[in-house]
């Protein structure tokens, strides 16, 4: 049996005197309103209304559980109150840092049309690992190595100038004589991460480039900064190089990749970021990710 609702019925009907009118201010037809009291007088073992008389009448045995009913209908009503409150609370994500204003507006857009609220915390790879950690957010889009990772991000170096060749080696950066100027690859914080920097570093080391020439920024800004006013190379996907207007090219090798996993403090918002959100997620990261995610 519904309870609540044969409580409603009965509270609504007992309010108005009449079943007709009573159904109709519950939203629900007339027989559906007598049949749920019918079924509550049977729980309960008693009638509750006398129908000996024209008017809906409550008998003494409906008239003492009246207030009783009442507090039931109260209760059900507070608890679907507070629960459309705690879905509609924000899911507070911590993001990449390196993620533009148009790619999270856009994030936030798409999950709102999925369904999902937002509070976007944009922050470095460990600083996202940290807010996890201490439960400011409740979830990070965490940088995981390409092998393990649910989205990739294929990167490669942008330059101010459009670079000659269509896929840049490593190599070729090595200096020169004749006072050529010392050309370097500048890693953001974003790939301040074992799985990326150490493959590059190695790289550096087995083409014979000099150990300043591969350098971790303080941040995007400065990175950005060097490269627009040198012949130097800022570490980054193609999508990020659109959106700080840089010259995009492949590197040779190694062959990088950005990985990113959700991690979240309960597996209900993990699946919903991995599933709900997958191509909203793909597009902000300029990401692909497996077509079964998808």
């Amino acid at each position: 049996m519904d309870l609540v609702g044969a409580c409603r019925a009965f509270v609504s009907v007992s309010e108005r005197g009449s079943f007709t009118l009573g159904a109709a201010a519950a939203r629900i037809p007339q027989p559906v309103a007598s049949r749920r009291i019918a079924a509550l007088e049977a729980h309960l073992g008693a009638r509750l209304f006398d129908r000996a008389t024209r008017r809906a009448t409550l008998t003494p045995f409906g008239l003492d559980l009246l207030s009783s009913a009442k507090r039931v209908v109260q209760a059900a009503d507070a608890l679907e109150h507070d629960a459309r409150r705690a879905g509609q609370r924000p899911l507070r994500l911590a993001v990449p840092a390196s993620c533009g204003t148009r790619t999270l507006a856009r994030l936030d857009a798409d999950a709102r049309a999925r369904g999902v609220v937002l509070d976007l915390r944009p922050a470095p790879p460990a600083e996202r690992a940290e807010m996890l950690r201490t439960q400011e957010v409740r979830a990070a889009l965490t940088a995981v190595p390409a092998e393990e990772a649910v989205w990739t991000v294929p990167l490669g170096v942008a330059a101010a100038r459009p670079p000659e060749a269509a896929t840049v080696h490593l190599d070729t950066l090595r200096p020169g004589r004749g006072g050529r100027p010392v050309r370097r690859v500048w890693l953001q914080p974003e790939d301040d991460v074992p799985h990326v920097r150490d493959r590059i570093l190695r790289a550096r080391d087995a083409a014979g480039l000099r150990p300043s020439q591969v350098v971790v920024a303080g941040s995007l800004t400065s990175a950005v900064a060097r490269v627009l006013g040198s012949t130097d190379l800022l570490l980054c996907p193609a999508s990020q190089a659109d959106e700080l207007d840089l010259h995009w090219r492949p590197l040779g090798a190694p062959v990088l990749a950005r990985g990113y996993d959700v991690t979240a403090g309960i597996a209900d918002d993990t699946d919903r970021i991995r599933t709900g959100l997958a191509r909203p997620v793909a597009r902000c990261l300029g990401a692909t990710a497996d077509e079964e995610d998808l």
